[in-house]
């Protein structure tokens, strides 16, 4: 199988429709940053094929398909397989409750020579060839014979497990053992050996089952077979007397039923009839009526009258004048009225101030004269401190005078010392002053306040007359607006009747409205009564209709009383006339049950005379019992038969009990699987020697001994080492060549041709170091060389990658991976 094109949209991490080309990409690369989908696109070809993925966990990993919020997930892949070109197409849906299902799988044999290319033009499915699969199911086979693998072997041989190739080389002998059980199906003669011993204990358990179904039927002798044969003749008597009887006990029950439903019929029309009653209050209904009508004329009477009134005032009102103008000389009068009395007030509060005023003047001509004496006195008090200051200091200069000395000032000869003062002067002095001083500022104090309570006045002066300046001018205006108007107590008249008028208007607007709602209420009520008799009439009519079958008489339409009177009255004579005839139906009915009841004795006294209960069916009852009795019959012969089939059957079974424990027994021995596993071993090393050798160039062979594996290294004179001993990269030219050699295995045990053309690594290279790496990229390069396969790696190693021809780069953002080709 090769891969030549493969289309996706809604596939895992590939939301976008992407398409990868492997036309002639013979050596290829899928690289990458780890997660961005590179093993996706495996996942793809893999799915496409056979509906599943290896690291989905089977069927119920159908959900991983679908992208993140996608709906729909489609694969298309293009492959060749033994020379002839395919296409496999699944799509799987997300349905309204939330299960993921297939909704399309097919396979389809394209024509030779088709154009891949042309897929991109949009060609509908009947344009890409034969239809070799058209569902899931088909799918299965089809894939086997297009492949030649099936799905456990596919993911082994095309697409090779990631992280085994070191696991199988460097496994202890048992553990590599239990993988080539696993990798080459040799379990299956483990299965074989269990289903062996499950057959041998199912025939062993059927043959106890036939030996116990054998007892059972010992039996089944001819005496039992002719005791069943006379009790089958018995109850086909039993069935003819019963069948020739049953005939007359039908027609009697007819003639039961048909009296019966006479007389219940009869008692239904008495029924009916019966019911017929006037209901009460139905005179009163049609006078509801006509009091309701003569109301509502009565209120629409008064509503008219009430609407005149008013319509009359209205127009005296209007006649009367506006009465803004009239308020408003009214309030003119009290605003001069109230003026002049401010006038006065503001008059005699500005005479109060004037005094006020020239009696503050005097105050503050007074306190400043004071002042000013203060002022003086203050200053004598300075003038007088000065001069004790010197009396002080000639007082202190006696201390050191001496009679007959001379004057330290004058130097003048002391003819006497004066005595010393017993009190200082300047200390009068300083308490003179400080009397002065306070004297002063009390009277700077006396003269401040009187200033400020003079300007005070100045300013209530000034306030006062600009106050009544402001009056006279408006009382002025007052008198202008007032020359010829009427006076106060004419205007207050015309205002008291423009008052009784609107009065009487809001009153008659008022019975207006309350006539309104009078007269509505009057028609809502003639409306009600009217609904009334319309339903006194429907009732009338409904139960009419209900007698129609009787021929009721016709009703007088105008009044609803009388209508039911003569309705209800006839019903009652009809009723009577039933009554008559009831008693003669009834008697019918005992004598056709009387009748009845003789029959059905009879077929019950034929019915236990064979010994059998007696039924309500009783042709059922007899078929039944000739039933039983032919089936025990039957039951009988068949029981014969069967036990001439059991002792066949225990035969058989026998046989195959003695085949399956045999073959179990063989298959339990261990060396038969230990023949099978050295077989395959020996050709595994034998054929992963020989890919070793070219791989190498001739320098490695690969060989086992006692389930270990060596190499022979040819550049070092034939020198067996250990598979650990070799280095990273020869590690990996071994393993690739074990994996290689496994996978042409597991071709070869394929049911079908497989067609091994290309070959997926998806195995890790990130530990390798630059020389391991620098190997495993020679070996895979010797690898597609050979030209046998399509040799795919995938990596995110970009020293590994720079040497393959052809990369197919995967990059992902938040909405969708996609792959672009790089490379030759």
């Amino acid at each position: 199988m090769r891969p030549m094109r493969l289309d996706m949209a809604g596939f895992t991490v590939f939301r976008d429709e992407t398409t990868v080309d492997f036309t002639d990409a013979d050596f290829f690369a899928l690289v990458g940053p780890t997660g961005s989908g590179k093993s996706t696109v495996l996942d793809a070809i893999c799915f496409a094929l056979y509906g599943t993925v290896p690291r989905w966990g089977g069927a119920r990993g159908l959900a991983n398909a679908l992208a993140p919020s996608a709906a729909e997930a489609r694969v298309r892949l293009v492959f060749e397989s033994g020379g002839a070109r395919y296409v496999a197409t699944r799509v799987v849906r997300r349905d309204s409750r939330g299960n993921v299902k297939t909704a399309n799988a097919g396979l389809q044999l394209m024509p030779p020579g088709f154009d891949v290319t042309k897929l991109d033009t949009g060609l509908s499915p009947d344009d890409l060839g034969e239809v070799v699969a058209g569902t899931p199911a088909e799918m299965d086979d089809a894939v086997l014979e297009a492949v030649g693998l099936p799905y456990e072997q596919f993911t082994s041989c095309v697409v090779l497990p990631q992280g085994q190739f070191a696991d199988f080389l460097h496994a202890k002998p048992a553990t590599r053992q239990q993988i080539l059980v696993n990798l080459l199906g040799l379990g299956v003669y483990e299965e074989v050996q269990k289903r062996a011993t499950a057959r041998a204990a199912q025939a062993e358990a059927k043959l106890e089952a036939v030996d116990q179904l054998l007892a059972g039927l010992a039996d089944v002798d001819d005496d039992a077979l002719d005791r069943a044969t006379g009790e089958v003749e018995r109850m086909r008597a039993l069935a003819a007397a019963v069948e020739a009887a049953v005939p007359e006990l039908d027609a009697a029950r007819v003639t039961v039923r048909e009296a019966t439903g006479a007389l219940t019929a009869l008692d239904a029309e008495l029924d009916v009839l019966g019911a017929v009653r006037a209901p009460s209050g139905v005179a009163e209904v049609a006078r509801a009526v006509v009091d309701a009508r003569a109301e509502a004329d009565a209120a629409a009477h008064a509503v008219s009258l009430a609407e005149e009134r008013e319509e009359k005032l209205r127009g005296e009102l209007a006649a009367a004048g506006d009465e803004s103008p009239l308020r408003l000389l009214l309030r003119a009068y009290a605003d001069r009225e109230k003026l002049t009395a401010e006038a006065d007030v503001v008059r005699a509060a500005l005479e109060s101030a004037a005094t006020e005023h020239d009696a503050a003047v005097r105050a503050l001509a007074e306190a400043q004269a004071a002042a000013e004496r203060a002022e003086e006195e203050l200053a004598a008090a300075f003038r007088a401190h000065e001069e004790a200051k010197a009396t002080d200091q000639a007082v202190a200069l006696r201390a050191h005078l001496v009679e007959g000395a001379p004057c330290p000032v004058c130097e003048q000869v002391i003819p006497r010392v004066p005595a010393v003062p017993a009190e200082s002067a300047v200390a009068r002095a300083v308490e003179a002053g400080k009397a002065a001083r306070s004297a002063s500022e009390a009277a700077k104090r006396v003269v401040q306040e009187r200033d400020a309570a003079a300007r005070d006045l100045d300013r209530v002066l000034v306030q006062a007359r600009t106050r009544q300046e402001h009056l006279d001018a408006r009382r002025g205006e007052l008198d202008g607006q007032l020359a010829g108007a009427a006076t106060p107590e004419a205007l207050r008249d015309q205002l008291a009747e423009l008052a009784r008028l609107r009065k009487a208007l809001d009153e008659a607007t008022a019975a207006v409205r309350a006539g309104r709602d009078a007269a509505r209420r009057a028609r809502g009520a003639v409306d009600t009564a009217e609904e009334r008799l319309r339903a006194a009439w429907r009732r009338f009519d409904a139960t009419r209709d209900g007698l129609a079958r009787f021929g009721p008489p016709a009703a007088d339409r105008d009044d609803v009383a009388a209508a039911w009177a003569t309705l209800a009255g006839w019903a009652d004579a009809e009723a009577g006339r039933r009554r008559a005839e009831r008693a003669g139906r009834a008697a019918a009915v005992v004598e056709a049950e009387a009748v009845a009841t003789g029959v059905a004795q009879r077929i019950a006294g034929i019915f236990a005379d064979a010994g059998l209960p007696a039924d309500d069916e009783p042709v059922r009852a007899a078929a039944v019992a000739v039933e039983r009795a032919e089936a025990e019959v039957r039951r009988l012969v068949e029981r014969r038969e069967q036990a001439a089939d059991l002792r066949e059957q225990r035969a058989g079974h026998e046989s195959r009990a003695q085949v399956a424990r045999a073959l179990a027994g063989h298959l339990r021995a261990n060396n038969f699987e230990r023949w099978l596993l050295a077989e395959a071993l020996d050709l595994l090393v034998d054929g992963a020697s020989r890919i070793l050798r070219e791989l190498s160039s001739g320098q490695y062979d690969l060989v086992h001994d006692k389930g270990e594996f060596f190499v022979v290294d040819h550049h070092d004179a034939g020198l067996r080492r250990g598979v650990r001993t070799l280095s990273g990269g020869e590690t990996f030219q071994a393993s690739l060549a074990l994996a290689l050699a496994l996978s042409e295995q597991l071709a070869g045990m394929s049911t079908t041709a497989a067609s091994l053309e290309s070959i997926v690594l998806d195995e890790g290279f990130g530990t390798l170091d630059a020389a391991t790496l620098d190997t495993v990229a020679a070996t895979l390069e010797n690898l597609a060389a050979r030209g046998d396969r399509m040799v795919g790696v995938v990596t995110h190693v970009p020293a590994l990658a720079e040497r393959i021809p052809v990369r197919f780069e995967v990059r992902k953002d938040a909405r969708s991976a996609r792959v672009e080709r790089t490379g030759r």
